[in-house]
Order: structure tokens, then C-alpha cells, then sequence
């Protein structure tokens, strides 16, 4: 993880822009191991670009960056290489990727080094030989990279803040399409900007990239910058295959619905469908492997002292509310986190008001009404503790307690951490205002909202250790946090999928999630990569490993998920199996229940606010 930023000036009048403290410390919030800024003036073409770098140190030795070649290139990245890719343990990303960019002669072979890479990224590459400006995000957007423009200067960044020469300026997430390049020599004139798009091969024709590219970023542009299709028409490679878009015939479908397969145990009886399962968990199971033993760890069994200090802190962390997706994460990676290592589990609440708990204590408050006064006045010290623990017994704080007591039974040698994180609506209130609203810009809805402010306290890590007899205030140090990102959204775990089913069939469902993986860069990753970032900390996304999405993809639907099956059973079928087959029982048949309703975050302010809706609290702190 790195903060990364690039503003390019556009005339030979402006000097190179000096980035506001307000970016700098956005920036070194994500990056805060080293930081470095660098400049290049052309005064021949009549251009600047500042560069701004900071690193968040996970593996390799620490570079600086901007990183710079003996040619000159300079590399900014914020990512992570899982695959595709030739790394040694002891190899630095950065490092590495820039050897790859340094041998490159053409566009063709800038586009094959990140059509090769597996894992999350967005980058700037400046190449001073061609005067090009090279930059994008991956696949699935799992980086955030935005941009903001404002004639002439162009800015990119992992994270909006205010800027001196571009107040009031709105700022947008790079579209994850592809690979886009400036041309500094060839720009038409100080007035416009033109940009070169590099698109994903999944889009076939000219007319259909016609289409895409107007529909792309028409809206967002201004009028000064136009992005055009390269002329040589080339491609990135798309790292995982298109979606088996197959649907049973209607005697099939029918059949299909009729089977007594009707509960989770059930379905594993069935050899076809074991069998695909035990291939899901070798696949989740390497995603998760690699996400959780890329990082700085005592190699030396020899250097006990050292051993010893190293592993009494937990280097990963997991998003955690006891629901199956989160289980099979937390399963899975204790398989590769060393036995000495504690692994966090992070479980957000936010407070229930008095108000708001009526219904559930009217019946103790009658009991309480006639117990005898000697009974009362006992109880009467502990009022205030009960009270506190009541308003955060949110439906996440249940399941993820009775989670946690099922991983302890499957490892009861594992020292799992379980942080009550509880928010009240005051510390909300206030962060929001003063880090979370401008970390969940650009997008601006009431669910942007919850989502993003129930992450941002997560992955914060700041709470009490439960997990003992001993009961601590506990601050997590994992650099690494697990989020179950892109399970809902491939296995039809949302209700609109069971909503689609039923009005549409086979037909609709599949339509629906090949919708799903379209958009997800757009309406979750970017967000969530922001909030996490902000602390210094790093999120990885496991079910959106690229070998992971080729599989599920491979699969028909009807492998995957069960509509006709109730809650709980039916959505994100496949899952479910996982878990029963990973040992666990209670979590894999836990209805889907989002995290903002989980968390309660949903019910704290404006009830009659619907999630599509424009969010007043984010635009009045964007505002500020």
C-alpha cells in the first residue's frame, strides 16, 4: 500500500506545483514508512510534473518512491504482485516491476508487463525519452487512483484533499478500463488535454468500444480533455476468463427446482457438486495463502528474542462479523499464519440509544418492577455496565462471538483476538467530519456513507480484546486486513439476486452478476482501499484473486447458488458447502446480512434515508 501522486501543469508560465500539507498528510496516512517528492520541468514542451511517493513497507527491502531508472523512468505503484510475475520472497514489487517497465520499447510491451501482473494495482509512469505519461488501475479498480482536472493542471492521486489552484473542483475515480497514456509531444494545443485509452480485450468491436468509451467518461470530462481509442488498436490481456453466461433448458430448469436437495448437508451429498467445492477451497485457499504470507515476518528461527517479539503481534487482520464469508477467510488463513501468530479479528458496533433498545428491555423493566428492593439496589452498581453492553449487542457483535467460539473449537491452539471495536454516535459524528468523508469521496450516497465509516473504524483496530478471561483495551498492529469483498457479488448473495431470480429466471440472475463484477470498482474498492489505506494498513480481497474469479466464472450459476432455497442456504450456496466442509457449522447457514445493518451504523441517524440517496453529511464535510 502506497499514497502515489502526479501533477502534471500543462504551461510554460506555471512553475511545478508544491502539493498542500492538507495531500501530504492524506498521503503519508497511506504510506507512512518513507516519503519523497521529485520534479521534472520541460521547458521545451512547455510542461511540469511533480511527483509525490509514500510507502507502506510490506515485503522486499524499502525503496524509496518515486522510483527512477538509469534511463530516467520513474515509477510510482500501489500494489501488491501475487502472480504473473517472477518474485522471490526477498524481492521488492516496486523494484521489480520497474525492471520489467525499463526493457519495454514499445506500447505493446508496457501493455504485456501489466496484462501479466496478478494481484491489485494502480500506477504513474513517466517516461522522459517519449515524454509520456502512462497511468491506470487493475482489472477490478481493487487500488484507488482519481483524478481531478482543472486547465491546465491535471492531478492524480490515491486520495482527494484540497489543492491550492483547485479549490472546489470535483474530483473522480479513474474508470478501471485500461491503461491510459499522454503524449506530451503530441498534445494539441495548452488549452486541451488528450488522453490515449488502452482498454481490456473483453471489449471486441470498434463499435462496441465506440459505445463503451462514450458512455465511459462523457459524463465526467470536461470539455478541455478527450480520451480516444489508440490508433493501433491493441489491448491489455484481461486476466480472467468471461463469465459462463450458460441457462438450463426449460425441462431442466424445472427439474432443477423440484430436487430435494434442501439444506447444505444435502448438497454435499452430491458427488458433482463435492467435487467443485474441494476445487473452490484449493483456489480460495492459495488466494489467501499468498495474501497473508507477503509480509515482513523473522525468517531467522535462530533469532529466538527476535522470533518471540515478532510474533506476539498479529500481522493480519480479518473484517469480521461471524458471517460465512468472513469465517472461511478466517479458517483459511490459519492454516498459513504462523501457530504463534495472533490473527485479529476486527467486529464493529455502533450504539444503540435507549430509544431505540424500548422493545427489547420493556420486558426487564417489568420483571424489574417487581423484584424486591434489596434486589434492585444490588443490581443497581452494575446498571451502567450492563447498559454500555446492551447498546453495542448488535446483530454483528452476536454472530461474530458465536463465530469466534466455532474457530477456537476448529483451533483451539490459535490465539484469535477477537477487538470489540464500539462506536458511539459522537466519535462518528466526528470523524466523519474530520477524516471519513473525505476518504469516501468521490462517491457520495447513504450507503457510501455507512459502508465506508463502518470500515474506517474496523480496519482503525482500536477497541477491547475479548477473546480472554482478561479483558483489554487493545489496539491492532496488522498491517494486512481480509475483507470478504466479492463473495455477495459472484455467489448472488444480495437479496436483488433472489429478487432477479424470481422475476427473471436463470436468464436475469446471470445478467445480474455479470453486472456485479462490471461495477465493482466503481461502487466498493476504491472506497474501501481509501478507508483502510488511511490507516497505514493495507486491504486485500482474497474471493477477487484473479484465479479465483476465473473459476467461479467457469462455473453455470446454478453450481454456485440455490434461489429456490431459503435464506440462508440457497445464496452463495457454494460458500456455504466451504464452510461445512472447512468444520464449521452454525456460520455457514447464517442469512446475508450487510454490514451496515449488521453494525447497526444503519440506525443511527436518518431511518427514513434510502441507501441510493444522495448523502447530506458527506456533502456537507465535502463541503468544508
Amino acid at each position: 500500500m502506497c499514497g502515489i501522486c502526479c501533477m502534471l501543469v500543462l504551461s510554460p508560465q506555471n512553475a511545478p506545483v508544491i502539493l498542500g500539507e492538507e495531500m501530504l498528510e492524506c498521503l503519508r496516512r497511506r504510506g507512512p514508512n518513507y516519503s519523497q517528492q521529485l520534479s521534472k520541468v520541460v521547458p521545451d514542451l512547455g510542461y511540469s510534473c511533480s511527483f509525490s511517493g509514500h510507502v507502506l513497507h510490506m515485503r522486499g527491502s524499502l525503496n524509496p518512491q518515486p522510483m527512477q531508472d538509469a534511463q530516467g523512468n520513474l515509477l510510482l505503484w500501489n500494489g501488491e504482485v501475487f502472480g504473473g510475475i517472477e518474485m522471490k520472497p526477498e524481492d521488492n514489487d516496486t523494484q521489480i516491476i520497474l525492471q520489467h517497465l525499463s526493457s519495454c520499447y514499445s506500447e505493446e510491451d508496457i501493455l504485456s508487463v501489466f496484462s501479466a501482473i496478478r494481484g491489485p494495482w494502480a500506477f504513474i509512469y513517466y517516461q522522459p525519452s517519449t515524454h509520456c505519461l502512462w497511468f491506470g488501475r487493475d482489472y477490478f479498480g481493487r487500488r484507488s487512483l482519481l483524478w481531478q482536472f482543472k486547465n491546465p493542471y491535471l492531478t492524480l492521486v490515491s486520495v482527494s484533499a484540497s489543492l491550492p489552484n483547485c479549490l472546489n473542483v470535483p474530483w473522480y475515480e479513474v474508470p478501471a478500463r485500461g491503461l491510459y497514456k499522454i503524449d506530451l509531444q503530441k498534445q494539441p494545443n495548452p488549452s486541451c488535454l488528450a488522453l490515449t485509452w488502452y482498454p481490456w480485450k473483453h471489449v471486441s468491436t470498434e463499435c462496441e468500444m465506440a459505445s463503451h468509451l462514450q458512455a465511459q467518461f462523457s459524463e465526467e470530462l470536461p470539455n478541455f480533455v478527450s480520451v480516444l481509442l489508440n490508433e493501433s488498436r491493441i489491448f491489455l490481456r484481461a486476466p480472467i476468463i468471461p463469465m459462463n453466461c450458460s441457462i438450463p433448458d426449460p425441462c431442466t430448469e424445472s427439474n432443477y427446482s423440484a430436487r430435494n436437495l434442501t439444506n447444505v448437508d444435502m448438497c454435499l451429498s452430491d458427488e458433482h457438486k463435492k467435487k467443485i467445492v474441494h476445487q473452490f477451497i484449493d483456489i480460495l485457499n492459495e488466494s489467501v495463502r499468498r495474501r497473508v504470507l507477503f509480509l515482513p515476518r523473522n525468517l531467522n528461527p535462530s533469532d529466538c528474542a527476535v522470533h518471540k517479539m515478532n510474533s506476539d503481534k498479529a500481522k493480519v487482520a480479518i473484517l469480521f462479523s461471524g458471517g460465512v464469508d468472513s469465517m472461511v477467510l478466517s479458517a483459511l488463513a490459519d492454516r498459513h499464519v504462523p501457530a504463534d501468530e495472533p490473527i485479529d479479528l476486527l467486529n464493529v458496533a455502533f450504539e444503540q440509544r435507549e430509544r431505540k433498545m424500548q422493545k427489547i428491555s420493556k420486558k426487564k423493566q417489568r420483571q424489574n418492577n417487581t423484584a424486591d428492593a434489596s434486589e434492585m439496589e444490588t443490581s443497581k452498581n452494575d446498571s451502567v455496565t450492563i447498559k454500555e453492553k446492551t447498546a453495542f449487542n448488535v446483530p454483528d457483535r452476536i454472530t461474530g462471538q458465536a463465530g469466534l467460539k466455532e474457530l477456537q473449537i476448529i483451533n483451539p491452539s490459535r490465539h484469535w483476538n477477537f477487538v470489540e471495536i464500539n462506536i458511539t454516535l459522537e466519535e462518528l459524528k466526528e470523524m466523519r467530519q474530520h477524516r471519513i468523508s473525505h476518504l469516501v469521496q468521490p462517491l457520495d450516497t447513504v450507503l457510501d456513507d455507512s459502508i465506508g465509516c463502518a470500515v474506517w473504524f474496523a480496519a482503525r483496530g482500536i477497541g477491547i480484546n475479548t477473546s480472554n478471561e482478561d479483558i483489554q483495551q487493545y489496539i491492532s498492529t496488522a498491517k494486512v486486513v481480509l475483507t470478504g469483498i466479492g463473495a455477495d457479488e459472484q455467489l448472488a448473495g444480495y437479496s436483488r439476486h433472489r429478487i432477479r431470480y424470481k422475476t427473471s429466471g436463470f436468464e436475469g440472475l446471470v445478467k445480474e452478476l455479470e453486472m456485479e463484477l462490471d461495477r465493482i470498482s466503481s461502487r466498493n474498492l476504491g472506497r474501501d482501499d481509501r478507508v483502510i489505506g488511511d490507516h497505514g494498513k493495507e486491504a486485500r480481497f482474497p474471493f477477487l484473486d484473479e484465479a479465483v474469479v476465473s473459476f467461479l466464472n467457469s462455473l453455470p450459476v446454478w453450481d454456485k447458488a440455490d434461489l429456490t432455497l431459503p435464506h440462508g442456504i440457497g445464496e452463495k450456496l457454494l460458500l456455504r458447502m466451504a464452510a461445512k466442509e472447512l468444520g464449521l457449522s452454525a456460520s455457514a447457514t447464517l442469512p446475508k446480512r450487510a454490514m451496515q445493518f449488521g453494525s447497526r451504523i444503519s440506525k443511527m441517524e436518518n431511518h427514513k434515508e434510502k441507501a441510493s440517496d444522495k448523502c447530506s453529511r458527506l456533502l456537507q464535510n465535502m463541503g468544508d
